[in-house]
Parts: structure tokens; sequence; C-alpha cells
């Protein structure tokens, strides 16, 4: 071997490593930096690579399906601003990359007010790095599942007694119906006031043929060896999320046709937003 090469490479590996927490585990594949990978972000390893590129051989339209879901994001964040919203808890944010929610929103509001949650350390070391100079912007490391802790420092960053915008995407199918995630949903709904709002987007695999069903199961089963697994739901399913909120038009419909600016393939994604009465 070209001991060059190799001193190159462990140089690259070590220079990755820097950012890294060491409570990380680097080897296995994590949701969060599969996603990253997704919209052509630097905050990946090999492991996220590799499992990544699994998922890619079997289903070539995941790289659509996450730019899609952050065009829903954008249009998302856009429509509640123009609304009059200016807190935003995003849940499940994700490892920083182009077109988070704090810069779609202040552009158009500087004083907008951000809390991004994540339970993987290294979405949140980098959000924090991110808003160091962002004083209306900031991280929380905590699961969503943890209401209590998360509504806690929510409390201590956005004004309860004013409407948030809550944004929980492509988060939901990773939580299996065991640790039941629609009472996680109307608990942090419950704790906001009236006006608040809920977007949503998550996997489904309606419509799908007995080819691209197939497919599917084996992309579930690469994600069963990462750090969370891949829960699917139906369009009943997914609108279950939404009990007791008004939904906005069109309602429950696939991210592309959720208000679309421009044309986008369909993905097997569900979208919507609703407001609390």
């Amino acid at each position: 071997m070209d001991t060059r090469v190799a001193h190159g490479k462990d140089a690259r590996v070590m220079e990755e490593l820097k950012w890294v927490p060491s409570t990380v585990d680097v080897t296995r594949p994590s949701v969060a930096r599969m996603y990253d990978y997704y919209l052509g972000g630097s905050h990946n390893f090999e492991a996220d690579r590799a499992a990544a590129k699994q998922v890619e051989q079997i289903y070539p339209g995941i790289v659509q399906s996450a730019q899609a879901n952050r065009s829903f994001l954008r249009r998302v964040v856009r429509h509640l601003v123009a609304e009059g919203v200016d807190q935003f808890l995003d849940l499940g944010s994700g490892i920083p990359t182009v077109g988070n929610v704090h810069e779609i929103a202040q552009q158009n509001n500087p004083s907008a007010r951000v809390l991004y949650v994540d339970f993987e350390p290294v979405a949140v070391s980098h959000s924090n790095a991110l808003l160091a100079e962002n004083p209306n912007a900031t991280a929380l490391l905590a699961d969503l599942r943890a209401t209590s802790t998360v509504l806690a420092g929510v409390r201590e960053t956005l004004d309860f007694s004013r409407p948030v915008g809550v944004l929980i995407i492509a988060a939901l199918h990773f939580i299996p119906d065991s640790d039941n995630p629609y009472d996680t949903v109307a608990e942090y709904m419950s704790a906001l006031p009236s006006g608040s709002y809920l977007a949503i987007t998550h996997a489904t695999w309606d419509s799908l043929t007995e080819e691209e069903g197939a497919e599917a199961r084996k992309v579930a089963k690469i994600y069963s060896n990462s750090d969370n697994t891949l829960t699917v739901r139906t369009h009943a399913e997914v609108t279950r999320f939404f009990d007791g909120l008004e939904l906005l038009e069109p309602g429950v419909v696939a991210v592309n046709d959720w208000r679309p600016d421009s044309y986008e393939d369909h993905t097997g994604i569900y979208g919507a937003v609703a407001r609390k009465p």
C-alpha cells in the first residue's frame, strides 16, 4: 500500500473527528448523519455513508425525497412567519445544513426565535457552534420523547404566552408505536397557546406497488441497524397526529403537493400543517 495515501486518509479521519464529542460512536450509522449525507452535507462518517449508499442502491429516489422534505420545511416556515409566528420549536432537528429554520425565519423576521432539539450530540454541538453569534437561536440535547425535559428547556427560550410553530420533520417515523408518539405530540401541543401550529412530515408506504414494497422493506432493514428503526404509517395514521387541531389546506398530502412553489416528482412522504384553535 502507498503509505502516503494511507497517511492522507488517516489525516482526513482525524480532521473529521475533531468536531465529534467523545461519546459519539462513529462506527454505527446515525439517521441524522445519513440525512445530512442525502442533503449534500459534510457532517457524516464512513458508516453513515455506507448505510446511506445501501439505501440509495435500493431506492435511488432517497436524495430527491430528502430534498423535497427540506423544500416543504422552507415553505412551511415562510408561511408561518407570514402568519405572524415568530417562535419555532424544531423537534428532531438533525444536523445543521443549508436552509435551517432560523435562516428561513430570520430572513423575513430577524427577531424570530428558534429552539432546535435533537438527541444526536453531533447535531447539537454543531448547531450551537453555528449559532454562537445568533442570540435568537439555540439547540438543546434531548430526545423529543422526553417531553418534560424538552418543555422545561423550551420555557427558557420561548414565550409560551404567544403562538409557537412546532416542527417535527422526518422524525416521527423513527418512533415506534410502543413509545406512544401520538401522546408525545399531543403533550407538546397541549402545553402551547391557541394559535400555535404543528407541522409534520412522515414516511409512508401507501400506494406502493408490490415491487416497491419489497424495496421499501429492504430499506427499513438497513435502518434497523442504525440508531433508530423505521416505522412507516398510513395516511389515516399520520392524520391522527393532528387530532384536535385545524388542518390547513390541502390537508395531509405528499410533501410535493403542500402549497408547492415549483414542480417536484412525488415522494413517499406525507406532510401537513395544522393550527391549534
